[in-house]
């Protein structure tokens, strides 16, 4: 028994060290290693917090910087067909020339699939019961469909169309191939069923339009091009500074910019 209780008190010695400077390491080790076993918030956030821990190396001065995540080229309804074929589209409504870059560098499609994914997607804000009666042409549609749904059946008749008559999909077809099976839905050459094909060619060309020039905040008008080719200042916060002065050029500016500030 004399030897057991020996053997237990040189145990007792080896592991509490009446040396101040060799407990202090293992009370350490035992906090930095309780913080991250619970993962705390009281022991990791609190007590880790005042633990001295190794700073993670520095990355190389020379080393690029990762780029910026964009959010707006970021898909919310259409999928990768969809999309393939309203690029490919608003890209011939609205191409790039010597003024200026079109419609898919301008990111229109992608405008147009928040859109859809959104309020204006589903007719949010407008009276969708029937009645419904075929209204004069300035009265637009009048229907059941949402905007959405339209656009689900409009892209899918322009790929068979382009499939039957051209035997390729839309987005593979050439430019002046693709011109044709737009100019078949905007004359109502392409008869359809559920849906007007000229009235989907029209609601198609308006948001290419709108995508063009809208706030960038919404995912087109990529860098303020579209207003830069009209000369257009965006969203500005006030003239007043400028009111009484000659005529000048100002840079245009995006309720992005404003909100970033607050």
């Amino acid at each position: 028994m004399q030897g057991v209780k020996r053997l237990a008190a040189d145990e007792d010695n080896r592991k509490k060290p009446s040396d101040p400077d060799v407990r202090e390491p293992s009370r350490r080790r035992f906090l930095v290693n309780t913080g991250f076993a619970l993962g705390g918030v009281v022991v990791g956030g609190a007590l880790g917090s005042l633990i001295p821990r190794k700073a993670k190396p520095a990355a190389p001065a020379n080393e690029p910087a990762p780029p910026a995540v964009n959010y707006n080229r970021a898909l919310m309804f259409f999928n990768q067909e969809q999309f393939a074929i309203v690029d490919a589209a608003t890209e011939r409504i609205f191409p790039s020339d010597s003024n200026g870059p079109g419609a898919r560098e301008l990111g229109v499609a992608f405008f147009i699939d928040h859109q859809l994914a959104g309020e204006y997607g589903f007719n949010g804000r407008e009276y969708m019961s029937p009645p419904f009666y075929t209204g004069e042409m300035v009265q637009g549609y009048q229907g059941r469909l949402k905007r959405r749904e339209m656009y689900e059946i409009g892209l899918r008749e322009m790929e068979n169309y382009s499939q039957t008559k051209l035997s390729k999909s839309f987005a593979g077809l050439t430019g002046e191939e693709q011109d044709q099976v737009l100019k078949a839905f905007e004359s109502d050459e392409v008869k359809l069923t559920t849906i007007s094909a000229s009235g989907f060619f029209k609601m198609m060309r308006g948001n290419t339009l709108e995508g063009a020039y809208s706030d960038p905040l919404y995912g087109g008008n990529t860098d303020k091009n579209g207003w830069r080719m009209r000369n257009y200042p965006g969203n500005q916060m006030s003239y007043t500074d400028l009111i009484e002065k000659e005529f000048t050029a100002i840079a245009p500016s995006s309720l992005q910019e404003h909100m970033a500030g607050h």
